[in-house]
């Protein structure tokens, strides 16, 4: 997975629709996650598309098994996740999510609809995160 600077990087000199082809692009890359952890324990509620997010822990650091039925909304998942795969649980439990996204502006680039849920994955992640710190 790349990591949200080399994101920025190219997302900076793209604009609309090649803006649009480069989440997609981050979607398709996304590691596959099996049909069976599709479940409702771990659907991100209040998105217009179907979003699941399943966390698992290897030694120190988180990492997660993510999809989505829409292309665009799975690339933004894919930016989510970009920012916080394979990190340790406290510093994700810690850490802005939102304002490292800032620099996509996400709000002003694409519809309510596909960011309405945004807020809601961060905040799914953070809680699977700060439970596992806890443990």
């Amino acid at each position: 997975m790349r990591t949200l600077d080399d994101i920025q990087e190219e997302y900076e000199f793209l604009e609309g629709d090649e803006r649009y082809r480069l989440l997609i692009e981050l979607g398709r890359d996304l590691e596959e996650m099996p049909d069976a952890l599709k479940t409702d324990a771990t659907l991100v509620r209040g998105c217009s598309a179907s979003v699941w997010v399943y966390p698992t822990q290897d030694s120190d650091t988180l990492h997660f098994l993510a999809d989505s039925n829409a292309a665009i909304t799975k690339g933004i998942v894919a930016l989510v996740l970009s920012a916080v795969q394979d990190k340790p649980a406290p510093d994700v439990a810690s850490m802005d999510i939102a304002a490292a996204l800032e620099p996509f502006d996400l709000k002003n680039q694409l519809s309510s609809n596909r960011t309405q849920g945004v807020p809601n994955m961060i905040a799914l992640v953070q809680e699977h995160a700060a439970r596992l710190a806890a443990a």
